[in-house]
């Protein structure tokens, strides 16, 4: 029997929902299963409502389901929202004395979590590890990987810690087979799985990136929800010679990576939409300087502050248009984790080989949603830094000009310092040796020189994934994050007898206007889906192809499509 099986971990800020939902996520991972967990939370340090959920699957998946086996509930507020998303032979596991409610039929699973671990452990700071050795023992999984996972946890808190974690699972664990008998009708057990796998969140995946692609140098202002790029490549760089430097503000990180690209080493910053803002002054001096850095832009509800821990795809417009004049870009969206890893990649291989900034668009749920992925192929990794001159090419030029005005717009790059080179550069508009002009024809060389870049960088976008159906009459559009969902409600019309294309578009700019437009051209009516409340890439399809989509499906209230979700829409559309 396939395996599809869903738990929610909720209560307050505070009181460790993310540290019972990795737990769970983990344990499961460790099992050869599948995983894919995202988390919800609230803009503040103590209180609000929080949770976590985790599913599981024996087969690849990438995105959340509104169904769930098991509410792991660690106050009242958590039953009270979310009951009703329980399967009809779904638990709510919870301790009666913590959330002064009655046990309300087969559905509910009353395990003293504090009392239990007083008994055991004698420390009610172990209440979670409890619920969470409940969770796993009302599954039926196996105890045994639990309890290495919770080892590896906490022996950093000392082994006595760690070991009474392992005693506190143990009777959660315990009570649940001994109070439970049949009370869950799916059990999930670990499975043999030779390919190994890792657990990572899409930050992660791109830090691992940048780093596989010869990162050396990140600066960046913490803001939700990049901030654990940063935190990744300062802890991880120090073994992989990254620098990795808090700014004072957006405005110094940016312009602190473009003197670290000058210098020559592959920089980077990562920022969100308000941050975005304040160094948009710097990609355009990037922009004029033929500067290659990496732009990471994490999006998340606005305008201002907006929603900071919420989602939303309402940047592609602002990342298009951003910076004032005109030179190249390129823009990359990632859809998934693994592609995440891939995509930073590719992002410094381009800013390098066209000297010009690329910026990587990612949102909230992309970031900090956690996926399983297999080991990545690092023989696979190519490396391009573009025309970068040798020493001994420099020494046969008679006399360098870092803006040599060439056919194909790239001019030939060396690094300060590297051998009789003179390299100058200038933020306003220079010659091709790089000192200040005025004058009216050198402008246009060089600003059209900048921007036949923009040619080279159209035969590199990759064409969009088309999956198509025969007898289909819609065709899904997607960009980014929302793919796990688009494909998996596509799965789930095909067996409702109602097949549907799907198109998803992860490399979005210079816009693969040839591929999209034969995907379109297949007489189906499209249909684009999106975080935002205007439809922004289907206003980009229409610029840019001059097909008018049939539809829209837009979602701008801060949280992620499900598949079930869209699923419901569709057949709205249709009726």
């Amino acid at each position: 029997m396939a395996i599809d099986f869903n738990v929610m971990a909720g209560g307050e800020a505070g009181q460790g929902v993310q540290s019972v939902g990795m737990v769970l996520a983990k344990v499961m991972a460790q099992g050869g299963l599948c995983v894919f967990a995202d988390q919800d939370y609230e803009n503040r340090v103590r209180g609000g409502h929080n949770f976590f959920r985790v599913r599981v699957s024996d087969k690849e998946v990438l995105t959340i389901s509104e169904k769930l086996d098991i509410l792991l509930a660690l106050n009242k507020e958590t039953i009270d929202l979310h009951h009703d998303e329980l399967k009809s032979n779904g638990v709510i596991i919870f301790d009666q004395e913590q959330t002064k409610i009655e046990a309300r039929g087969d559905n509910y699973f009353n395990v003293p979590f504090a009392k239990l671990a007083e008994e055991t452990v004698k420390n009610k700071l172990m209440t979670n590890t409890v619920a969470v050795g409940a969770a796993i023992g009302l599954a039926g999984y196996d105890f045994d990987i639990l309890a290495s996972v919770l080892r590896k946890e906490f022996t950093r808190h000392g082994e006595k810690i760690a070991e009474d974690n392992v005693v506190a699972a143990r009777a959660g664990f315990d009570f649940a087979h001994e109070h439970s008998v049949n009370k869950l009708s799916q059990k999930i057990k670990p499975i043999s799985d030779s390919s190994k796998r890792m657990l990572l969140h899409g930050n992660e995946a791109l830090a691992l990136g940048a780093m596989v692609g010869g990162c050396k140098f990140i600066a960046g202002y913490p803001m939700t929800p990049t901030t654990p790029i940063l935190e990744y490549l300062a802890d991880k760089g120090r073994r992989y010679n990254v620098v990795a430097v808090h700014a004072e503000d957006e405005i110094a990180a940016i312009n602190m990576s473009i003197g670290a690209a000058y210098a020559g080493v592959r920089a980077m910053v990562a920022t969100s939409g308000g941050g975005f803002c304040l160094m948009v002054e710097g990609l355009a001096l990037a922009g004029i300087t033929e500067t290659p850095i990496v732009v990471v832009l994490g999006q998340r509800p606005g305008p201002a502050t907006g929603m900071p821990t919420r989602t939303e795809q309402g940047e592609l417009w602002f990342a298009l248009h951003a910076g004032h004049g005109e030179f190249p870009r390129a823009i990359l969206a990632p859809a998934t984790a693994e592609e995440s890893f891939h995509t930073i990649i590719k992002a410094f291989n381009l800013a390098e080989k066209y000297q010009t900034p690329v910026i990587v668009l990612t949102d909230h749920y992309l970031a900090t949603s956690y996926a399983t992925v297999k080991r990545f192929d690092l023989k696979q990794v190519k490396i391009d830094r573009g025309e970068l001159l040798s020493d001994e090419e420099l020494d046969r030029l008679a006399d360098y000009k870092r803006h040599l005005v060439t056919e194909s717009g790239i001019s030939p790059r060396a690094l300060p310092g590297q051998g009789k080179a003179l390299v100058v550069t200038d933020s306003d508009e220079h010659n091709e040796a790089g000192h200040l002009i005025e004058d009216a024809e050198t402008r246009n060389q060089q600003n059209l020189k900048r921007l036949r870049k923009q040619n080279g960088l159209k035969a590199e976008i990759s064409s969009p994934k088309f999956q198509e159906s025969p007898d289909s009459e819609f065709t899904l559009i997607g960009w980014g994050s929302t793919y796990g969902a688009i494909r998996e409600a596509a799965d789930l019309l095909k067996k409702d007898g109602m097949p549907v294309n799907v198109l998803h578009i992860s490399e979005i700019w210079p816009f693969p206007v040839e591929a999209i437009s034969t995907a379109l051209d297949k007489g189906t009516k499209n249909i684009v889906i999106e975080n935002n409340a205007t439809a922004q890439m289907a206003n980009l399809i229409r610029r840019e192809t001059g097909y008018k989509v049939n539809g829209t499906i837009l979602k701008s209230d801060g949280r992620p499509f499900s598949p079930q979700e869209i699923v419901d829409l569709i057949k709205k559309e249709v009726s």
